[in-house]
């Protein structure tokens, strides 16, 4: 972000709220009005300043849904360790059904990129035969399989995944949990391709379906958890009542039922998923799977994750249990939506 627009993000902090001439007037003539005005503008479309009043009578103040949405300093953020840093230790119950109901986690810019991106794609299948679009599919599923796998600790290759799951070859000194894990994987993907309307509108039993088919065979229980799980690597504690899972569950498909923008509904679940851990185990996959459901279910371009870096995506994970906050997410969600055009279909 612009060294200026962090001054006044600071100086509105500071005052609560202010006028552009007065923030104009705190920086003693070392930049213009105009520029003042642009900053201001560019802040107010990044969702992290809004305003009241018109006019000369305007003020600007810090937006409610600042915390979710400002840049974080990712190397600077984990220079601290897990009991060194400030954080929200226990679940927001705030965050679904009024922060993020109340804004777009995406600025028009980014929204605008994401948008010319989608256009290609359509534009790249359209010249694509029935078969040629089925083996990109097929290519981006294998991907999606091994890539959500690993994540989670999985330790096939990418071309031992492609053998398991086109030849239905395992590999040689890998587990068969391993293997039963990547085959669930593709099953699910199969489902969603072949019932496409099927998670719209989204609701928690289909989330569970969903988790159903990825845990299956793998000794993990089913259905909304009745037990405290907790979160390597952070302190903070998600909900260990049945019931009020089950309500957060509900609250986050009313508000991705609601949203009317699909990169939006995507980003969204996989945040949020993640966040609410309404399952033992699997919520991870869940939360991916469900994400590219929504796209696919769409029209819109699926993401395989390829080439995310696991720590970095921990870390984005991370940074939103303890901040709620989504900025270093959407960034991986912005690059590997660009990245899935770019290289399927």
């Amino acid at each position: 972000m612009d060294k200026r627009a962090l001054e006044i993000i600071e100086l509105i902090k500071k005052n609560q709220e202010l006028s552009s001439s007065q923030i104009f007037e705190s920086f003693s003539n070392s930049v213009s009005y105009a520029t003042i005005k642009r900053l201001l503008s560019t802040l107010m479309d990044e969702n992290l300043l809004t305003k009241k009043g018109q006019g000369k009578s305007t003020k600007y103040l810090i937006s409610p849904t600042y915390e979710v949405l400002y840049p974080v300093d990712m190397e600077l953020y984990f220079e601290k360790e897990i009991d060194e840093r400030e954080i929200k230790e226990s679940f927001n119950f705030h965050l679904i059904p009024e922060t993020l109901k109340a804004c777009s986690v995406f600025t028009g810019n980014e929204l605008g990129h994401l948008d010319l991106l989608q256009k290609k794609f359509e534009k790249n299948i359209a010249e694509l035969s029935e078969n040629e679009y089925k083996k990109e599919l097929e290519r981006l599923a294998i991907d999606l399989s091994w890539k959500s796998s690993q994540m989670e600790g999985n330790t096939y290759s990418l071309l031992e995944t492609e053998r398991l799951l086109k030849e239905k070859e395992t590999a040689a000194g890998k587990t068969k949990e391993e293997a039963i894990m990547l085959l669930n994987h593709k099953d699910t993907i199969d489902f969603i391709i072949e019932n496409p309307d099927y998670l719209i509108p989204l609701s928690v039993s289909k989330i569970e379906d969903i988790h159903g088919l990825l845990i299956k065979d793998l000794g993990v229980d089913k259905n909304i958890r009745k037990r405290r799980v907790g979160i390597s690597g952070t302190n903070y504690r998600p909900l260990d009542n049945e019931f009020q899972i089950s309500e957060a569950l509900s609250n986050m498909c009313a508000l991705v039922n609601k949203k009317e923008n699909v990169f939006e509904k995507a980003l969204l679940l996989l945040v949020l998923i993640s966040y609410i851990q309404p399952f033992v185990d699997g919520n991870k996959r869940t939360a991916r799977i469900v994400s590219n459901a929504i796209l696919m279910n769409y029209n819109h371009c699926p993401i395989s994750f390829r080439t995310v870096d696991s720590v970095e995506y921990k870390k984005a994970m991370l940074l939103f249990y303890e901040q709620n906050n989504i900025s270093s997410f959407k960034e991986i969600f912005i690059d590997q939506f660009k990245f899935a055009v770019n290289t399927y279909f």
